[in-house]
C-alpha cells in the first residue's frame, strides 16, 4: 500500500493559513478536534477580548459574504501566452489577463509577503465605470461568462447606478475581498496607494482601516489632476484622493522623494569649493534650539579661523567628533554677527556624500502632473488613435515609486487599465534600476463604436499589453541611439513581460458537493478516467504545478533529459517535475539522486502499477524528498 500524497490543486487556503498562525501563538486554545475554543481564547487574552454587543465598526449588506468569498479557494490556473509576450524566457515582469479576485487568490502561495508596492486605480463607482459582477458563487465561471458579456440567463451585465438600492454596498462588496487578499501579498514594509474620488472615499477609508489597521494609515495624497477644472459641481472639482496605507507603518523608514529643481533653487543658493561634487548648499545653525534636551557632551569649544574659542550658549547639535570632521572638510561656515561675535552654521548640500540628490519629505498635495499629461503619453504611443480615455500620467506613479525608494522592488497593479504602472516602472529602470511589475487586468470589452475597437483592440487588456510593447520598443530604440549608455550587465534592462491568462484548471477536480446519488457519483468517476484536459499543453500543466506549489511565475525552469525522459528542473533543482506518461524505475531513481526538495509526477505515468508506485514512494522517502502525483 502506498502513502504518496496527491498534490493540492487549489489556491492557498486562507482559513487554514490563519489557523496555523493562531496555533503558533496560542496552541492551548485548540481542542482535540483542532477546533478553536473561544472560551479558552478569552481566558488567555483576558480583558483584551471585547465580549460586548455594541462596538465601533462598519457594516453593510453583503459583508458576511465577503468572508465566504475570501475563504473559497480558487481551482483555476494561469496559462502562458508566449505569442503575446516579449522575451518570455528571461523577463521577470508579468501581465495577467483575468478577473483580479481570482488572480489574487492564485498569487497567494507564490507571492505571499513579496510585494513592496501596490498601486491601484479601481472603479470610482460613478455609475458608468463599475463593471465587476457581484455574483461570486462561482467566481471563475462568473469571470468567464463576463468576458462573453452575458450572465446565466443571457442578460447583459449592467453598470452600477445610484438608482440601485445597494449602490454603495455593491461597490464595497467588490473591493473588500480584493483588498483583503492584496494585504497578504504585501511585504512587512510594503505600501499600497489607492486612487479614489469623493463618491466612495469615506467608505474606502473605513474598509482600509479594518483591513490594514487604522494605525497603518499613512496619509491622503491630494492629486491636483487638472489645471483647468471641470464645473459639474458647486465647486470646480480638480482633484482626486490617493489613500496610502502600510502593511506595518513602523517599518516605513524612508518615505521621501528627491526634491525637484524648483525646490532646490529656492532653498539652496550658496556655493563653495565642493560645488562640483555636492552642488549648492544652504546653512542651518550649529547651536541647538530650546526644544533639544540638555546634554553635557554637546558643550565644548570650537576654534574660529582667528583662533578664538567659540562656546555655545546652551549646546551644539552635533558631538565633538562630528563637528571636527565637518570643520576639516569645510562643511562649517564661520561668520561674525553685527556685534562682532563668531557664529557657526553647518552646510546642507543639494547632494549627499554619495553624489545622489538629497531626499525630502513629500507634501500631501501633488500638482506636478495632470490627466492631460497621461492623455498626451497615450497619444505619443498610439498616434492618430483615441485609444484610452483619461489615463493616469506615468509621472504620478513614478512619484509613488520614488517615495518608497526601493530600486529592486516588486510592484503590483491589479486594476492596471492601460498599464500606466508598467510604463512608469520601465521608464524609471532606464537609470539602471531593476524594479519588476505584475499587471492584472480584466479583459473588459471595448465598445464596438470606440476608436480602440476600430483600431483592433477588442479589450482593455489588449490595450495594456500593446502599450507595454510600445514602451519597450521606444526604450530599445533609445538604446540603439545611445549604445554606450547601458553598457555592462549592471545596467542591463529587463525589457520584456510574460503574459498569462486566467483559465479553468488543466485537471478535472473532484466535486465533494456532488449529490450522493448513484448516477451523479458515476458521472464523477467517469470524468476521472481521463482527468487531464486533452487540450492542455505540457507548458500549461507545468505552470499550473509551479504556481500551486508556491513558486513565482518567473522562476527559472530548465529542461533536462534523464534516462530518455523529459524532466523539468525548477529553481536550480529545488523541485523536479516529470510529465511523462510512461514512468520507469530508472527515471524515478535518477530524479531522487538529484536530491530535490520535491518531486511531482503524473498519476497516469504510473499506469496503476502499485509496485512502481510503492518503490517510488520509498525511494523518495529514504532521501527525505516530498513525492506528489497529480
Amino acid at each position: 500500500m502506498t502513502d504518496n500524497e496527491k498534490m493540492d490543486l487549489r489556491s492557498m487556503d486562507i482559513v487554514e493559513e490563519k489557523r496555523e498562525k493562531l496555533k503558533e501563538l496560542f496552541p492551548e486554545v485548540f481542542t482535540e478536534g483542532q477546533k478553536i475554543d473561544l472560551e479558552r481564547l478569552r481566558l488567555t487574552l483576558g480583558e483584551a477580548v471585547d465580549v460586548g454587543k455594541e462596538r465601533y465598526g462598519m457594516n453593510w449588506p453583503g459583508k458576511a459574504d465577503c468572508f465566504k468569498i475570501i475563504q473559497q479557494p480558487s481551482i483555476a490556473t494561469l496559462t502562458p501566452a508566449r505569442e503575446e509576450s516579449v522575451n518570455f524566457d528571461n523577463t521577470e515582469n508579468l501581465f495577467i489577463e483575468g478577473d483580479n479576485l481570482e488572480v489574487l487568490k492564485l498569487l497567494q502561495k507564490s507571492y505571499l509577503g513579496k510585494i513592496k508596492m501596490i498601486e491601484i486605480d479601481p472603479p470610482y463607482n460613478t455609475g458608468n465605470d463599475f463593471i465587476y459582477p457581484d455574483n461570486y458563487s462561482e467566481s471563475l465561471d462568473t469571470y468567464l461568462r463576463y468576458t462573453g458579456q452575458i450572465d446565466d440567463e443571457g442578460r447583459k451585465y449592467s453598470t452600477n447606478t445610484e438608482a440601485d438600492g445597494r449602490f454603495h454596498s455593491k461597490w464595497m462588496n467588490m473591493m473588500y475581498p480584493r483588498l483583503f487578499l492584496a494585504r497578504n501579498l504585501l511585504r512587512e514594509d510594503g505600501v499600497i496607494f489607492i486612487h479614489i474620488d469623493d463618491t466612495e472615499v469615506d467608505n474606502l477609508r473605513k474598509i482600509c482601516d479594518e483591513i490594514f489597521g487604522e494605525g497603518n494609515f499613512i496619509n491622503f495624497l491630494i492629486w491636483k489632476k487638472r489645471y483647468n477644472a471641470a464645473k459639474e459641481h458647486h465647486l470646480a472639482n480638480n482633484h482626486d484622493f490617493i489613500l496610502i496605507y502600510a502593511r506595518n507603518k513602523e517599518l516605513i523608514v524612508d518615505f521621501t522623494t528627491p526634491g525637484d529643481e524648483e525646490y532646490y533653487n529656492e532653498l539652496f543658493s550658496e556655493t563653495d569649493e565642493h560645488e562640483a561634487t555636492r552642488g549648492k548648499f544652504m546653512t542651518q545653525p550649529l547651536e541647538a534650539g530650546n526644544s533639544m534636551g540638555d546634554r553635557s557632551n554637546l558643550r565644548f569649544p570650537v576654534i574660529a579661523p582667528d583662533g578664538t574659542e567659540i562656546w555655545p550658549r546652551r549646546q551644539w547639535v552635533w558631538g565633538q567628533e562630528r563637528v571636527e570632521e565637518a570643520k576639516k572638510n569645510g562643511y562649517l561656515k564661520f561668520y561674525k554677527d553685527r556685534n562682532g561675535e563668531w557664529k557657526i552654521r553647518h552646510k546642507h548640500y543639494v547632494k549627499n556624500n554619495d553624489g545622489n540628490l538629497r531626499r525630502v519629505k513629500p507634501f500631501s498635495i501633488y500638482d506636478k502632473c495632470f490627466t492631460q499629461d497621461g492623455t498626451k503619453e497615450i497619444e505619443e504611443l498610439f498616434p492618430n488613435n483615441d485609444i484610452f480615455p483619461f489615463p493616469k500620467p506615468s509621472k504620478l506613479i513614478k512619484h509613488f515609486l520614488e517615495l518608497i525608494n526601493d530600486k529592486e522592488c516588486l510592484v503590483l497593479d491589479f486594476f492596471s487599465g492601460s498599464s500606466t504602472t508598467a510604463h512608469a516602472v520601465l521608464d524609471l529602470n532606464r537609470a539602471g534600476d531593476s524594479r519588476k511589475f505584475i499587471m492584472v487586468q480584466l479583459p473588459e470589452p471595448c465598445a464596438p463604436e470606440s476608436e480602440a475597437y476600430k483600431a483592433g483592440y477588442k479589450t482593455i487588456a489588449d490595450i495594456g499589453k500593446e502599450r507595454i510593447r510600445r514602451v519597450i520598443k521606444k526604450i530599445k530604440d533609445e538604446q540603439e541611439q545611445k549604445k554606450d549608455l547601458f553598457s555592462g550587465d549592471k545596467h542591463k534592462l529587463d525589457l520584456g513581460f510574460k503574459v498569462f491568462k486566467l483559465e479553468p484548471s488543466n485537471f478535472k477536480l473532484w466535486n465533494d458537493q456532488v449529490a450522493k446519488e448513484k448516477d451523479a457519483i458515476k458521472n464523477q468517476l467517469e470524468m476521472f478516467v481521463e482527468h487531464i484536459n486533452p487540450k492542455s499543453s505540457q507548458e500549461d500543466i507545468l505552470y499550473e504545478l509551479l504556481l500551486k506549489s508556491g513558486f513565482p511565475l518567473t522562476t527559472k525552469i530548465e529542461q533536462l533529459t534523464m534516462t530518455d525522459k523529459v524532466v523539468f528542473s525548477i529553481d536550480e533543482g529545488a523541485m523536479l517535475i516529470c510529465l511523462e506518461k510512461d514512468l520507469t524505475p530508472e527515471v524515478i531513481k535518477a530524479m531522487a539522486e538529484k536530491k530535490p526538495v520535491r518531486v511531482i509526477c503524473l498519476d497516469e505515468g504510473l499506469h496503476g502499477n502499485d509496485q512502481l508506485k510503492t518503490n517510488a514512494v520509498q525511494i523518495m522517502k529514504s532521501r527525505d524528498i516530498k513525492f506528489r502525483t497529480v
